[in-house]
Parts: C-alpha cells; sequence; structure tokens
C-alpha cells in the first residue's frame, strides 16, 4: 500500500515538472507527455494546427522559389523626353563645352522660354565633407546690382540699434513684438539680424528657427554689433553661401530682366566670396564644377580656373 501510494505522489510530481518545463521550454509537449501519459484532445487538436501552418508555409516558399527561378522581364530604358522649347534650348548649347563667366550670362536669356522674370542660379559642387565642421561653407556676398527680390528683414537690438535699423529699411525692429512672434510660430520676415548681447534671448528658439535656416551667425554676419550697416546691405542686394548636405551651394544672383553687365557683376561677386570661404578644412582641389542655370533651363557648365580668374579681375 505504501509502495503504491509512493508511485503514485511520484507520477503526480512527474506531470507538474513535465508541466514547468513545456511553459519555460521550446521542448515540443509531443516529447514530455509520452512519457506522462495520454494526450489531451486540446493539445492534439493544438498541434495539428500548427503543423498544418508549417505546411503551408513550406509550400508557399517552395512556389517562392520555383517563381524566382522564371526570368525577370526586361525593363525598357528610361527615355527621357523634352518637349519643344526645351529642345530648341538645348540645341544652343554646345556639347562639352566650358563656358566662360561672360558667354554664361549672354546665353542665360535666350535659353529661358519661361513667361515670368527667371531667377538666375549658381550651383556650385565643392570637394567637401559636409559632416566635418571644418569643412563646413558659410558665408554672405553683396551684390552690386541687388537681388531683384524684396526681402523682409528683422532686428533684435537694444533701443537705440533698433531705431538706426529701422531708418536703414528693418521691417521689424521692436524686440518685445518680435519675440512673441517667433514664440507663437510666426515669422514675418525672410533675415533676423541680431547684436551680440540679445543672442542669448534667442537661445530657447534655436530649435524652431535653426532647421528654417534664420538663426542668426557671426559666419554669415547676421549676428553683428553695427546691425543698421548689415540691414542696410541687405536690403541692396545681399545673399548667403551655404552648402547643402551633398555639399554643394545653391544661390541666386540676380533675375534675367537684369542687363548681362549685372548679371556678370553680380555673379563675380558671388564667385569672389565663394572662394574666400574656402574652409580650412579642405585640401587640394576646392571647387569640383561650376553650373549656370534659369528657372526651368538648361544648365550651362563653366570653365571653373578660368571661372575663379574672371572673378578675380
Amino acid at each position: 500500500m505504501a509502495e503504491a501510494k509512493k508511485a503514485k505522489t511520484e507520477e503526480v510530481a512527474e506531470k507538474a515538472e513535465d508541466k514547468k518545463v513545456i511553459a519555460k521550454s521550446k521542448v515540443k509537449p509531443t516529447e514530455v507527455l509520452a512519457k506522462a501519459g495520454k494526450r489531451s484532445k486540446k493539445v492534439q487538436e493544438a498541434e495539428a494546427e500548427k503543423a498544418a501552418k508549417e505546411a503551408k508555409k513550406a509550400e508557399g516558399k517552395v512556389k517562392t522559389a520555383a517563381e524566382a527561378e522564371k526570368p525577370k522581364p526586361v525593363q525598357k530604358p528610361h527615355v527621357v523626353r523634352y518637349s519643344k522649347n526645351q529642345k530648341a534650348a538645348r540645341e544652343l548649347l554646345e556639347k562639352d563645352k566650358l563656358y566662360s563667366l561672360n558667354e554664361a550670362v549672354e546665353l542665360l536669356p535666350k535659353l529661358s522660354k519661361v513667361k515670368f522674370d527667371a531667377t538666375a542660379e549658381l550651383h556650385a559642387t565643392l570637394n567637401i565633407d559636409p559632416k566635418q565642421a571644418d569643412q563646413m561653407v558659410r558665408a554672405a556676398a553683396a551684390l552690386p546690382a541687388g537681388t531683384g527680390k524684396t526681402v523682409r528683414v528683422a532686428v533684435l537690438a537694444g533701443d537705440k540699434d533698433s531705431a538706426d535699423a529701422k531708418k536703414a529699411g528693418a521691417d521689424i525692429s521692436d524686440a518685445a513684438e518680435l519675440l512673441s512672434a517667433i514664440s507663437k510660430g510666426k515669422f514675418d520676415f525672410d533675415i533676423l539680424v541680431a547684436t551680440p548681447e540679445k543672442m542669448p534671448e534667442l537661445g530657447r528658439y534655436a530649435k524652431t528657427l535653426g532647421p528654417k535656416g534664420l538663426m542668426p551667425s557671426p559666419k554669415s554676419n547676421t549676428v553683428t554689433a553695427k546691425p543698421a550697416e548689415v540691414i542696410a546691405e541687405i536690403k541692396k542686394g545681399r545673399v548667403e553661401l551655404k552648402n547643402d548636405p551633398n555639399g554643394i551651394v545653391h544661390v541666386s544672383f540676380g533675375k534675367l530682366s537684369f542687363s548681362s553687365k549685372d548679371l556678370l557683376a553680380n555673379l563675380k561677386s558671388v564667385l569672389a566670396a565663394l572662394q574666400n570661404a574656402r574652409p580650412t578644412g579642405v585640401k587640394g582641389v576646392y571647387i569640383k564644377s561650376l553650373f549656370v542655370t534659369s528657372s526651368m533651363s538648361p544648365s550651362i557648365k563653366l570653365d571653373v580656373t578660368e571661372a575663379i580668374k574672371e572673378a578675380k579681375s
């Protein structure tokens, strides 16, 4: 009798241990329960369902593999289609020719087929690593003939400097009004100029102004002790030079309604400023390529060496 009780106790203990093993490990129920006795109907149904899913999954894999063996359809090459005006404009460009600055500004108006006053643009590919702090390009260029655009300028300065800035053409000069608008997410300006002592007040808005390119910076001369002079320069015509994540500088230097002489003067000024903004961390060639274009027109490739020489003259 005692032996029978002992055997039953051992059997109960073994079943309990088997349940723990099933719960804590990946061992299949069939492997453990076979020792303890007959499996329940629920367990059998679950195993059958699982086996059916695995079989279906395996069948799907076989089909996918068979499909992968089939030859892929040949993709037709992408053909660039140009409009009649675009074709006519491209015919004016000589293939593989490197143009001088003078030739480029003379050719620009002929390439433009749009019905509005197109913007003249310069695109410079630089030999820089934008991820390196000592290879970033941040500068400004004064355009002798102006930009042809209306620029809204805000200034954050003391009372005296704000009054002088307003006379110089600042659109927003009231410090309290400006900070209140920025805190509400209102940016009714294109450029923000600030004095050094006022910069701490903009610290809390750096994450808002930075991504929009509105945060004042000493490199772009928008943090200055003489805001009135900077604002007067901006109003006359000034553009910022800033590389994108690919190390390319995109900058406009006027409108096609400008005379060739004015466009050439502006272009030379931009190139001179770009050359002077060469980062200290750049070794060897600095400007890899230069292209001049206008809104919705083909690009004109410049001779980099000759363009730099012309800009210095």
